[in-house]
């Protein structure tokens, strides 16, 4: 139940920060008419999301049992993918998405003919990348979990990011985004590994990767993955009581590599700090 709320909390705080930025704008610039195409690409992106979320659980659940295993390694693959594009991305352009979504705004409404669906499709394309990523993260959650409670945490976290998307626009909330944003991200990466494991055992069970698959340690004896801590650690990072080597390969190759390059100062870091006191000493003259 954690990891899904995490997620779409995040995921819902990032689209809802891409709404309230442009929803401000548009307001601050004088053009509030605006807002009703706003809210009609924010409807389509959710409905794409949807839509695709749905029709692909409805096909996944005619496969037989070993598609099935094939279809949850690959969307086990294409979430850890998104996921650490998504992580990295955001590390990235954290200090200038204001400015980008300000421009590609200005833009729809200044050089198109149609404007209006100009703004739509901007919006649109903008909260459906977070749609997008969230279903296929989801996804692969729902297919390790059982019961109702992955989608409850994943509804619980969608309604707590609307009220703080809400309260941060308003002006009632302030919230750390850089810190938000850097330790959600790093949970991520955790949670990204075991989905990259449990993925590879999959492929496995689907009879594509047969390779490796030596048991390195059992310890089913003492933490077993169906019992209540086992399910929950299988759940949140995927865990395993008897690892082959290939999924611990995986895992740690991928939870080490992201953790160093996630550690690492961000891309333009170090030459933004001399830009910026190069503006400050021009201003003073």
């Amino acid at each position: 139940m954690l990891v899904p709320f995490l997620i779409m909390l995040r995921e819902g705080i990032e689209a809802a920060l891409i709404v309230g930025i442009i929803a401000s704008y548009l307001k601050q610039t004088g053009r509030g008419e605006w807002m009703p195409a706003v809210w009609i690409g924010v409807f389509l992106a959710a409905a794409l999301a949807l839509l695709v979320g749905g029709g692909l659980e409805l096909v996944s659940a005619e496969f037989p049992q070993k598609q099935q295993e094939l279809f949850e390694g690959v969307i086990g693959l294409v979430a850890v993918g998104i996921l650490s594009s998504m992580v990295f991305w955001m590390r990235k352009v954290a200090r200038s998405i204001k400015h980008s979504l300000h421009a590609s705004l200005d833009a729809a409404l200044a050089t198109s003919k149609n404007q209006v669906y100009a703004l739509i499709a901007m919006v649109f394309f903008a909260v459906a990348r977070e749609g997008l990523e969230t279903v296929f993260f989801l996804l692969a959650v729902f297919q390790q979990s059982e019961g109702t409670a992955a989608p409850m945490g994943a509804l619980l976290g969608l309604i707590l990011a609307i009220g703080v998307g809400f309260a941060i626009y308003s002006g009632s909330m302030r919230l750390n985004l850089g810190l938000f944003f850097r330790w959600t991200g790093l949970f991520i990466l955790v949670v990204a590994a075991g989905i990259l494991s449990t993925s590879v055992q999959a492929l496995h069970e689907a009879g594509l990767w047969n390779h490796l698959q030596t048991i390195v340690f059992d310890i089913s004896a003492a933490l077993p993955m169906d019992g209540p801590l086992g399910s929950v650690l299988a759940g949140m990072f995927g865990y395993q009581d008897a690892p082959t080597v290939s999924t611990l390969s995986v895992y740690l190759i991928y939870l080490i590599g992201a953790l160093v390059l996630f550690f690492l100062p961000a891309p333009g870091a170090q030459s933004a700090k001399p830009a910026h006191r190069q503006s400050s000493s021009a201003t003073n003259e």
